[in-house]
Order: C-alpha cells, then structure tokens, then sequence
C-alpha cells in the first residue's frame, strides 16, 4: 500500500475507533449516568449495528437519519454508519413541522432511528413522506410517556403513517447479531454525514461533511488548541448535543485520538454540570460558548475552586473568561469555526489572546474584503472568507443546493457570512454577523424559517426576524417585528401559541414588537437593520418579562 493509499483509508473515524479498541480494549472510553462502555464495547456494538443496518438495505452513499437525545446508542449508530459508509443524518430533536418535514424528505433517508419520546413529533412528518421504508424505535430507560409504560414498542408505532414503511424494529432486534458486515471500502473524501444548518435567510441547508473533515478538526482540537495535553489519564465532559458538530470535533473524535475517557450527558443542565464533572473526574469539557453565562448565574460558593476542571473548549468573551476563569480555576480556549469549514482560527492553550478568536491554522488561507470583494487592511471590518491548504478539510457541498454551494464559493473562497477584524499582532476578532441569521444558546436560526411561521398567521401581513443582543448571554435573542393585516388584532402571547408546535423552541421569539408599517426601501424590501438599530423599544413585548412559559 502506498503512502497516499494509507492516508486516505486511515484518516476515517470507524478505522480510529478499530485502532483504539485493538490497543486498550476493555479501557473504560465512556461513561453514561451509571453505565460504563469500554473502546472494544463501543467498537463491537458499532459492528452488531453496521451489520442489521446493511440487512435492511443500507449501503455505502445510502443515508440513515436519526432524532435521538445523547446516549450510548447514538454513538453506537454512528460508527456503524460509518463503517459501511453509509452517510449520518441527525435531526436536532428540538425541529417539529415544516422544518422537519424537510430535513427528512430533503436528506432522501430510507432508514429512521427513533427515540421513542419523539414518535409524536415524526408521525406527521412520516406521513407526508414515501421515502423511509425502515423505522428502528429506540426505547430510552426512564424517557417514556408514563400512560405507555406497558405499551410495546411497535404498537406505540402502529397506527397507519405511510404505506412506504416496510419494516419497524425495536433497537434490541437491530443488534441481536454476531456483529458481522460486510466491509466498505471507505476513504477520508467520503461523505460521513449530513448536517442541517440554519445559517442563511432560506430553508436549512445540509452540510455534507467529509471523513477528514471530522478527522482534522479533532486533531487541530488534540495537537493545536491543547497541545497534545489530553491523555489517558483525562476525562472529557461532552453535555453538547451530538447532532451539532462540536460535541463531535472537541469531544468524542478527541478522546478516541488521546485515549482519553468521555462523559456523556444527555443535555446540557447548569445544576449538573459541576455535579457531574466532579462524579467523573472531568479535566475537559466543550461545553463552552453559550453554557458558561448560565453557570455563571449561580451564586457564588466557597468551594468553586474545588473541581478537577482544567480548561473548557468553547469560544467566549473576554468579559465570561474574566469573571469564570477565577472562579472556578479553569482555563477557557476560543477559537473560530463552524460546521461548513471546520476550525480556521484557533487560540492555543501556551498563546492564547483574551476576546479573540484567535491566530491562523497553518492549514487555512484567510483574507477579509469589503462589500466589493476587495481585501482590505489590518484594524479593518470586513466579511471572513475561508480556504484551506489541504483535502477534505471542510464541507463537500450543500446537499442538493448547487447554488447555494457555488454561491458560497464564489471567487474560489467560501464566504463565511461573518464580519471580522485582524489586528497587527494576527489576532482575529469577530465583530458581527454579516449573514441574516441568528444565533441563540449554541444554535443557528433561519431568520426565514421563523417569518414563514409568524406570517402563517391569519392576523399578519409580513413579519421580520432578526437577532438582537442577549443582556446576558453572548449571543442573540430572537425578535419579531409585525405588521399585522389591515383592522386585524392579535396580541403576543396569541403569536407565541401560534408558533407553539410549529417550530422548536429555541427559535420561538422573545421579543415582539407591533407596528403599522414595517420600513422598506424603494423596492419594498423590509429594512432590517433599521429595526436592528432600534433594538428592543419601549413598545417592545418581552415574553420572560411576561411570564409566558414556552411548551418543550
């Protein structure tokens, strides 16, 4: 084998994992509340599931969607995927409606993993599609609805949704087996999953992602922003959800580089997060970002220095790092990416640079130009644009959206969306989104998708959405400017009901402000930045300050 053959049939996740369960074995590699797996368990439990996924049809370039929360069985499911080289797609369990008809119907998945707390939500959605023939319920111990406790599985599932589905499993008859597959040959330019992404102002967009992709970015984590300093003896915290890439990238992918162990919660809980970092040991986490104001929030104790933490993962202001870092005794690294191009700016652990993003990835070309495309100087705002140096380092394509893909590569540089700063020390800052799109706690929002449910309403005309900034988080709240029809009334909390059910909670508005006529340029498009200029007025309804609890 030469050496280039060697490298692009070695940098694939499934062979990482097969290389770390031959070398440590029954080696704890992850804990989940009680449970423990070893790297040879999550090894053999990925072979049982590669094996009955390809008996139901799957093989490599097929696509398996999956809505399940953080559990071992998502990651069992995961590198069995990988394994055949069928393509992941998981769907964020939070998406309900139109938004996730589209995923599913857009993804061309045959083949759906259900958690069954989230049978309701796909039931409709199933019912509008022909394409998933194959439907695997996965029972999580302790997650079911209480009045169906004695209900078996399948017929929780039985009432008639689409005449296409063939077959229903429960997830202990998808690895009753003996583990053996038939062998892909899979190689690091192969599509590995599909990520949907709420980052413009259309539709979401799925992000086909490539083997080194994840390969590489877990390795800039691993050898770049921790310089080699995770090892055996390590444990990493990994609250973030594993439909988003950085549980992935800064968890998971560097534990199985290091040998280090993951603890895996099923979701972010500011009240368990010291509890379990300290019943784990963690020295590492990625929960970062947006998790750490909320932790912040805490009263202050005399022990909060009393914690095995070292250093969290995860961009943040200089204003959090300031306040945490004294606190709690760890140290927070930030750093520059996204799902689309990986990690192009990173601040290292040994020369890091508070409220930056960070210095250059050897590996990545960066310039910043102006509204003309022209790159403009040091000290200078203008839009990031992106390339890297070497394969396979960022995103394929947008699945099924050739525009959009050479939309964003216009020029032979992908076009982040994001305005920045690079100073004369070759730190990078970010200074706003460019790019009509809003991020809240973690997620990406499409400013269009929230304006589609609003204006469904029978009562409004047209609506903007925009991002304003949270008073506590770094980050946005969501905002809706409304002009309601002509002689109709509708009060906030009857626009909140309506978007209820309709789409996930996160991107449900906080702020919502009527108006009669919302501004527009001569060729009546709305003007958002005006209403951004404006922020949140004094006729501004906010639905915490109200007291309205949303419905999860």
């Amino acid at each position: 084998m030469s050496t280039t053959n060697g490298i692009v049939r070695e940098r694939v996740l499934h062979k990482l994992l097969e290389r770390q369960a031959e070398k440590y074995g029954d080696r704890c590699f992850l804990y989940f509340e009680d449970r423990k797996y070893s790297f040879a368990e999550l090894n053999e439990m990925a072979n049982r599931v590669a094996s009955s996924i390809q008996k139901l049809g799957i093989s490599k370039g097929d696509k398996v969607a999956y809505m399940m929360e953080n559990c071992p069985e998502t990651l069992f499911l995961a590198f069995g995927l990988f394994k055949i080289g069928a393509i992941a797609v998981p769907l964020n369990t939070s998406h309900r409606g139109e938004v996730l008809e589209f995923m599913v119907n857009h993804s061309d998945a045959s083949v759906l993993i259900l958690q069954t707390d989230f049978i309701s939500q796909l039931k409709s959605v199933l019912a509008g599609t022909d394409k998933i023939v194959s439907v695997v319920l996965v029972n999580r111990e302790g997650g079911e609805d209480e009045s169906l406790r004695d209900t078996p599985l399948k017929l929780r599932f039985a009432s008639p949704i689409s005449e296409s589905i063939q077959n229903v499993l429960e997830w202990s008859e998808l690895i009753d087996n003996d583990g053996r597959y038939l062998s892909a040959d899979v190689i690091w330019s192969d599509p590995l999953m599909i990520m949907y992404t709420s980052g413009t102002t259309g539709v979401s967009k799925g992000v086909l992602l490539p083997h080194n992709l994840l390969y590489s970015t877990a390795e800039t984590y691993y050898e770049m922003i921790v310089e080699r300093q995770i090892n055996e003896d390590d444990c990493i915290y990994v609250p973030n959800t594993l439909f988003h890439a950085q549980a992935w990238h800064a968890g998971i992918d560097v534990a199985l580089l290091s040998g280090a162990r993951v603890a895996l919660a099923e979701r972010f809980s500011a009240r368990r997060y010291w509890e379990d970092i300290k019943k784990y040991g963690c020295t590492y986490t990625t929960a970062g970002g947006s998790c750490l104001p909320i932790v912040l929030l805490a009263e202050p104790q005399p022990d909060d220095l009393d914690n095995p933490l070292k250093v969290i993962l995860g961009s943040s202001s200089e204003k959090v790092c300031r306040e945490f870092e004294p606190r709690y005794g760890s140290t927070i690294v930030s750093y520059y990416g996204s799902t689309e191009v990986g990690m192009p700016i990173i601040n290292r652990l040994s020369d890091r640079k508070l409220g930056t993003l960070g210095k250059r990835h050897p590996d990545f070309d960066l310039k910043i130009v102006n509204e003309e495309g022209e790159e403009v100087g040091v000290n200078m705002p203008g839009e990031l644009l992106v390339r890297p140096r070497k394969p396979f380092m960022m995103m394929l394509e947008y699945f099924k959206i050739p525009d959009k893909t050479v939309e964003a590569w216009r020029d032979l540089w992908f076009h982040t969306g994001d305005n920045a700063i690079v100073g004369d020390d070759g730190y990078y800052r970010f200074v706003d989104r460019k790019k009509d799109s809003i991020r809240r706690r973690g997620e990406n929002i499409s400013s269009f998708e929230v304006e589609r449910v609003i204006n469904s309403h029978p009562a409004v005309l047209v609506s903007a959405a925009y991002g304003v900034r949270s008073d506590l988080m770094d980050d946005d709240e969501v905002m809706v400017s409304v002009e309601p029809m002509d002689g109709e009334a509708i009060s906030p909390e009857e626009l909140i009901s309506h978007c209820e059910g309709q789409m996930a909670y996160f991107m449900i508005p906080r702020y919502i402000r009527f108006l009669k006529e919302l501004p527009r340029n001569d060729v009546l498009r709305i003007e958002k930045y005006k209403l951004r200029e404006d922020g949140v007025t004094h006729d501004t309804w906010d639905r915490e300050k109200a007291g309205y609890k949303l419905k999860r």
